[in-house]
């Protein structure tokens, strides 16, 4: 459990400094542009780690599921919604929206068992939490004359 706990700060923390520097990247050279340099480098990167140290098996991706396959769509979707949301917010506002939107999804795929997930309720306390979580983005955009 602890470890789980560790590396989802970690991802939180490393999503958190991605959709920044590629925001600024994109300034520079521009939104596809930037898309195309972070995702040739994940691709990249990605092939050198699965030649070093993978142990799955490419030809089995023919059992998956054929919806399991549109991740890599999503990753695109992802990095261009963020950069673009940074740009016209603000990091902290930006963020604070797509966890919010994060955790929606994820307590509807929860409560529904989308994608094979065990059924967990959604809870009022969690709704709860979630109000919680929208009432402090509220707070922290708001201005004080």
């Amino acid at each position: 459990m602890i470890f789980g706990i560790i590396t989802a700060i970690v991802s939180g923390a490393a999503m958190s400094l991605q959709g920044v520097i590629n925001t600024r990247l994109s300034d520079k050279i521009g939104l596809l542009e930037s898309n195309a340099f972070v995702q040739g480098t994940a691709f990249t990167l990605s092939l050198i780690a699965v030649l070093l140290f993978g142990k799955g098996n490419f030809a089995l991706i023919k059992n998956a599921e054929p919806v399991y396959l549109f991740g890599g769509a999503l990753g695109l979707v992802i990095t261009l919604t963020v950069m673009v949301s940074i740009h016209n917010l603000n990091p902290t506002t930006a963020i604070s929206v797509i966890l919010i939107s994060q955790l929606l999804v994820a307590a509807l795929i929860d409560a529904f068992g989308i994608l094979g997930s065990e059924k967990i309720a959604f809870t009022p306390m969690k709704i709860f939490g979630v109000l919680l979580m929208i009432a402090g983005v509220i707070l922290i955009k708001w201005k004080t004359a």
